[in-house]
């Protein structure tokens, strides 16, 4: 991961004012589909790559979790998260996911949220999640979707009545850095195709699940621009297994 922009001061204090940084996964526009691919949480031992404010965290051990880890490189992040936390089986750690280095069979369930296009090594980030996993265990992850990382600047385009014209897609193929526009900051991102996702997935024995590509629920509609989230796939969130 080449920058942590979550500990700069101006931008975490714009980004926890985000809807579902305050109210967390009921104002997550892909929640809903995310929670239906997620595997029974019970007895599990579970991690969580690039675990933001613990909203995973805390509902894996409501859900029966027999212990969880949320890493992450951010340490504004993982104060929040330790704040919000109230479960003895969950724990928190500072770590880049490229660092990952846990013994075989470590986790039954590995889980991450909107963090992998923030590696330039899918790649590698699959190996170390193969390697840490039980047999048959469940890597369940989200990311932002290809066609909305392809572009580069993550903008509308408008019209000359400053009206929503289309979304830019374009170098689809050219994978690698990205710098996105968001809070009147430049974040760094890592485009990747579905191919890569997916295959890459395959390579490293894994088996595919479940793939999907998640619209906002009927609940969020009047949030401003939600309704534009149709218009093109923001994200994609995909369940793979460890084939044995």
């Amino acid at each position: 991961m080449e920058e942590n922009e979550y500990d700069d001061k101006s931008f975490f204090e714009a980004y926890s004012k985000f809807p579902r940084s305050v109210e967390g996964l009921k104002a997550a526009g892909e929640w809903p589909t995310f929670q239906k691919m997620l595997p029974d949480f019970h007895d599990k031992r579970v991690l969580d790559i690039g675990c933001g404010f613990g909203w995973h965290d805390i509902y894996a051990a409501q859900n029966g979790a027999k212990s969880v880890l949320g890493i992450d490189l951010s340490e504004n992040m993982l104060k929040v998260a330790q704040e919000k936390n109230h479960y003895d089986n969950v724990h928190y750690q500072k770590m880049a996911m490229e660092d990952i280095d846990f013994p075989e069979n470590s986790f039954d369930i590995v889980i991450s949220s909107l963090a992998l296009h923030y590696t330039p090594d899918f790649n590698l980030i699959c190996q170390k999640v193969r390697h840490s996993l039980s047999p048959n265990g469940a890597f369940v992850f989200s990311v932002e979707h290809p066609i909305f990382t392809a572009y580069g600047n993550q903008e509308w385009f408008y019209d000359e009545n400053g009206e929503i014209a289309c979304w830019p897609v374009d170098h689809y193929f050219e994978e690698g850095k990205r710098e996105a526009d968001f809070l009147n900051h430049k974040v760094v991102k890592y485009h990747k195709t579905l191919t890569t996702y997916v295959n890459t997935l395959l390579q490293n024995g894994f088996t595919l699940k479940g793939l999907e590509e998640p619209t906002p629920p009927k609940h969020l509609l009047d949030i401003p621009g939600m309704k534009d989230e149709f218009r093109r796939p923001m994200m994609l969130i995909i369940s793979a297994k460890r084939a044995e």
